[in-house]
């Protein structure tokens, strides 16, 4: 299981390479005043973890809620 271990993380920086070796030519990106220019692999993995950030605290934000609607009711105050 080890060797397997390895050879996967072998395969995807490999792959991760190529990747960028292939996606070197600059894109510009503009949003409201701020213009930003970097290769275009570089976009694509800043965009992949932006998304998992933000789908990780949206995740994060639906559990909470969860876990508060599945507390204990409010006790009721006997007179």
């Amino acid at each position: 299981m080890r060797y397997v271990n390895i050879f996967l993380i072998i395969l995807l920086t490999v792959a991760v390479l190529v990747f960028t070796l292939q996606n070197l030519t600059t894109v510009t990106v503009q949003f409201l005043t701020l213009r930003l220019t970097l290769p275009l692999a570089a976009l694509i993995i800043l965009v992949y973890f932006l998304g998992m950030l933000t789908g990780g605290a949206v995740v994060s934000l639906i559990r909470s809620w969860l876990r508060g609607s599945s507390g204990q009711p409010f006790e009721k105050v006997s007179k």
